[in-house]
């Protein structure tokens, strides 16, 4: 029996038929072609959606690898707990654990700052963030004097928002360019424009770049601190689309700051090439800047080593989503030459370590000392001037900001109590210290945004009204 009328999309869907970039054609199809009924399910069978997936009855167990030291911490690991549980709901997750610098990163079922989460098969972009590949590189400078290294730095590196101009821009590699041509994620200009624009830049928050003595043999080193920059956060946009797609076919009670990709999809094998490519292009960010100060100096570089901390790592068929964790498992870094790095605070040793995979860290460490308050309530909990608070915690160091505006949230004060971090790095066998950076000084953005020209500008037109 042919079908007496022309068939719509509302009738499509009332049949139980998700809507989609395939209906039109179909609905085209089954009109010219006057499908009868039988016919017509017959050939929307292909285009049948499977059943929704269920979150996970109740959150799977995870390794709480963090204790509160004192009050205010209380309400820090309570909150970090119970956006864990929540997240542990995700279907595509099999795993979990939080570190000692563990953090609220956002609304409840967040993966917190200081967070792994460990997918099968699946690709969680909401779970490495914008920042993706956010990584630490340390050069060795043998006995070189640390204010040399220091002001060497200073005027080669770029912190704050945007990229270089063209004529101090570094050389974009080759390979590199041919390897975001190649990928489908990658390869547009605006993409390729901004990533050999953001090549040698820094960025802001609490990225840095601190030079110190190695307390073993006395070199001096210099370990920069950033992400990927406007490369990554570009990826990270269109990995959340592809990724919000795939949430409302498969999952749509999943939280959408954590919807997948799944792996075995065309998205989802670009989109981890994309995120490999990222990483190399990351690399190369600190590279160029420890190079153009050995350039600058004519000095030798006796060794160096880098580790990501915000990235996706492979194991099989398991994805360890680390949002702030040290890998300390080989598996996950295939181009490994040395121990990890683990900064505190500008005030405190960069820690090298090395350690061993447990059932309960899974193969990472922390990534720093973390936060227990945000950012404005540690502005309002400090009182005196800028100038003297900067004084005071900053001591004995060569601090600078880039942006000569000083950032009180980024002094020692605003991050948890190093000591303590490390001392429940040894209580739950989260690596082991074999050298340490002793701070000289360092650099990071500052306050940027105190005289940007966005608000210059505003400001002065508010004092031509008067």
């Amino acid at each position: 029996m042919k079908t007496h009328k022309k068939i719509t999309g509302h009738d499509l869907i009332a049949l139980g038929y998700r809507q989609g970039k395939w209906m039109k054609d179909a609905i085209t199809h089954i009109n010219e072609n006057g499908l009868d009924v039988d016919a017509m399910t017959s050939y929307l069978e292909q285009f049948k959606s499977p059943d929704p997936i269920a979150l996970h009855d109740k959150p799977l167990e995870f390794s709480i690898n963090i204790k509160a030291e004192n009050e205010e911490e209380e309400s820090n690991v309570s909150k970090v707990i119970n956006s864990m549980q929540t997240l542990m709901k995700t279907p595509t997750l099999v795993d979990g654990a939080i570190m000692p610098d563990a953090c609220p990163a956002g609304p409840d079922g967040t993966i917190p700052v200081g967070g792994v989460a460990v997918a099968k098969n699946a690709i969680h972009p909401g779970m490495h963030s914008a920042d993706i590949c956010c990584s630490v590189m340390l050069t060795d400078f043998g006995k070189a004097d640390p204010k040399d290294i220091l002001d060497a730095a200073h005027a080669n590196t770029h912190f704050g928002p945007g990229g270089r101009d063209r004529d101090s821009q570094f050389r974009f590699p080759k390979e590199l360019l041919e390897a975001f041509e190649a990928n489908y994620f990658l390869n547009d200009g605006n993409m390729i424009q901004v990533a050999r624009s953001h090549l040698g830049t820094q960025g802001d928050g609490n990225h840095f770049l601190f030079v110190g003595k190695s307390k073993k043999t006395g070199n001096t080193m210099m370990v920069t601190h950033h992400g990927s920059r406007g490369p990554g956060a570009r990826l990270y946009t269109k990995g959340m689309k592809i990724a919000e797609r795939f949430r409302r076919e498969l999952s749509p009670d999943t939280k959408k700051e954590n919807a997948w990709i799944p792996f075995d999809t065309e998205e989802g094998q670009n989109y981890w090439d994309a995120l490999q490519v990222i990483r190399q292009w990351t690399k190369t960010n600190h590279e160029v800047l420890h190079n153009s100060v050995a350039e600058a100096l004519e000095i030798d570089i006796e060794n160096r080593y880098w580790n990501e901390h915000n990235f996706v790592f492979k194991d099989g068929d398991l994805f360890y989503h680390a949002k702030g964790a040290t890998p300390l498992d080989a598996k996950f870094m295939p181009d490994i030459t040395g121990p990890r790095l683990i900064p505190l605070n500008m005030s405190e040793p960069v820690l090298i370590v090395e350690g061993e995979t447990t059932k309960t860290n899974l193969g990472f460490a922390p990534h720093g000392a973390g936060r227990n308050i945000s950012r404005t309530q540690h502005r309002k909990s400090k009182t005196g001037t800028t100038m003297q608070i900067f004084k005071e915690e900053t001591r004995d160091l060569d601090v600078r900001f880039f942006s000569k505006e000083i950032d009180i949230t980024e002094l020692p004060s605003a991050y948890k109590n190093a000591k303590a971090v490390r001392a429940q790095m040894d209580e739950f066998n989260l690596g082991k210290v074999i050298d340490e950076v002793m701070p000289y000084g360092c650099i990071m953005a500052g306050d940027w945004q105190k005289n940007a020209p966005w608000r210059k500008k505003r400001d002065k037109k508010r004092r031509n009204k008067r």
